[in-house]
């Protein structure tokens, strides 16, 4: 452990070259002002001593300096040639990603006389000084690593429900879901302005339109399970996820009058507060919970509570909604003057637009391009029945039908020829939960089955060849010699059984001769005995 010297020597050693500096810029400074005084025919010797005493030279000093600035016309010095990074040196960089040393033995191996070439600390000066942060993290990383060191302006402040930015996450934390450990997605929208998160919507796989549709709604509403923050943004930030473009999401901002601002891939910064949301979710919230998988390594597998017993998916949600109304409500945003996001949008008096709730099942959900009928069973769509109390007394109305993505569990039925809502239909003769169980543990067991039979093949047809310590083409390994590879070789070409006596290449009869065919006589034993 560096003791407490270390530390001042080192501390030391930073300030001394800052002293230089800001000595020579206070020397430059003092001659300049003499040299004005020179040139009006007020200077003095006093003057030049003050100068001296106040930078800390020697008078000498200074007079040097006044004689150097009157031969060259100014009071700088100009800068002394050195070593500079070239645009052949920046790609030597990038090839190496960022390594100067790789660089220097580079230069060494391609130089004819190695005294042209500058050494290992005067390259790693000219990298610190011609090379910005920024570009330096570029060439040993990437792009994105370059970004980092860049500045982000903020947005000028605008109204509540002004603009609006959303995402998906995945929660990084295993959870319990119909009998799997999974990582859970959560899209969600929060407002700019005032840092409000407004609604959200969390599946136990990869979101989909229903998840976005309904996450819209939970953001729109303002009733009392939704509420208070809620109406139509002006506009809303969104990366360029297929989910975000799916037609749904389109036809129902673009029906509401909202602005959808479809932002360039990669490019986080251009949606900060919901990526601020994202990041705060995880050190506040996240990171607390059993199972966390980015927790401490304990070596190069192991994690901390890797073992503590996962959520269940229904408590996972009940905990998540607790924390957004906590975050809500109380968590002070410095950026924001130090109040809550609650306490920002009940301070705002912009009118909020809520639309009626008949647009948003008209516009937050799918529509059935074509037209059904109600029946006496109900409404068939995609092979299943949909029944309602409200059917009573409708049968053979000819509707149409709006549904939320991937929950087929209840429909919205609207009179073909008025647009009118009738009603909500449930799915009839709906199977068991542990119908479905068994449905799905058939689907993963032939999954399984199937992985274990292409996992076995792919063994089997692996070739493994032989390590070498020195360049000499590849051999596979198992080596064996010629008379064992003839071996199996015969082994599998003699496969079948021969009768004792047959010759190869007969073929025997497969067909009874009948009593008209004329059959050789079968040779007698002294025939056999006297045959060649």
């Amino acid at each position: 452990m560096p003791s407490a010297s270390t530390h001042a020597s080192s501390d030391e050693q930073d300030r001394a070259p800052r002293r230089r500096r800001e000595k020579k810029k206070l020397l430059a400074a003092g001659v300049r002002s003499l040299t004005e005084l020179r040139q009006r025919g007020e200077m003095t010797t006093d003057d030049v001593k003050t100068v001296a005493r106040s930078v800390g030279v020697n008078e000498r000093t200074v007079w040097r300096r006044l004689a150097k600035a009157q031969n060259l016309g100014t009071a700088d010095l100009p800068e002394r040639p050195r070593f500079t990074i070239t645009e052949e040196l920046r790609v030597k960089l990038a090839y190496h990603h960022g390594n100067v040393k790789a660089v220097h033995l580079e230069l060494l191996a391609e130089a004819d006389d190695e005294q042209d070439v500058p050494s290992l600390s005067t390259l790693y000066r000219a990298v610190r000084l011609d090379l910005p942060p920024g570009d330096l993290a570029g060439l040993r990383e990437g792009i994105p690593a370059s970004r980092a060191h860049d500045p982000h302006l903020r947005r000028p402040p605008t109204c509540r429900n002004e603009e609006w930015e959303g995402d998906h996450k995945q929660i990084p934390v295993l959870v319990w879901a119909d009998g799997r450990l999974v990582k859970p997605w959560v899209t969600w929208f929060c407002d700019c302005h005032t840092g409000m998160t407004m609604g959200w919507a969390v599946t136990p796989h990869y979101p989909h339109r229903a998840s976005i549709l309904a996450a819209l709604r939970s953001c729109i509403l303002t009733d009392e399970v939704h509420g208070p923050a809620g109406g139509l943004p002006r506009r809303i930030r969104i990366d360029r996820g297929k989910d975000f473009l799916s037609r749904a999401v389109t036809q129902a901002m673009g029906s509401l009058g909202v602005q959808v601002d479809v932002l360039p891939p990669y490019t986080p910064h251009l949606k900060g507060s919901i990526e601020n949301l994202n990041r705060a979710a995880t050190s506040m919230f996240f990171s607390t919970l059993p199972r966390y998988t980015k927790s401490q390594k304990l070596d190069a597998k192991r994690r901390v509570g890797d073992k503590d017993p996962a959520l269940a998916f229904e408590a996972f949600v009940d905990l998540f909604a607790t924390w957004v109304r906590t975050r809500n409500a109380e968590h002070r945003m410095q950026g924001y003057g130090d109040v809550t996001p609650l306490e920002s949008w009940h301070s705002d008096d912009t009118p909020l637009h809520e639309p009626p709730l008949e647009d948003l099942h008209v516009f937050l959900l799918e529509e059935e391009r074509s037209t059904r009928i109600i029946h006496g069973h109900g409404i068939r769509w995609q092979n299943r029945d949909y029944v309602g109390a409200w059917m009573t007394g409708r049968t053979g109305t000819q509707v149409r039908i709006r549904y939320q993505p991937h929950h087929p569990r209840t429909i919205e039925v609207f009179d073909a020829h008025t647009d009118q809502h009738l009603g909500t239909a449930h799915l009839a003769d709906e199977a068991s939960e542990e119908e479905i169980r068994a449905v799905y543990e058939a689907r993963d067991e032939r999954v399984r089955r199937l992985r274990r039979d292409l996992a076995e093949a792919k063994r089997r047809r692996r070739r493994r060849f032989q390590a070498v310590t020195q360049a000499e083409p590849a051999r596979t390994a198992g080596t064996m010699t010629r008379a064992q590879a003839a071996a199996e070789l015969s082994l599998t070409r003699c496969s079948r059984a021969k009768d004792d006596g047959v010759p190869a290449g007969y073929m025997p009869r497969r067909v009874t001769p009948g009593a008209r065919w004329a059959m050789p006589a079968p040779a007698s034993t002294e025939e056999k005995s006297t045959a060649p």
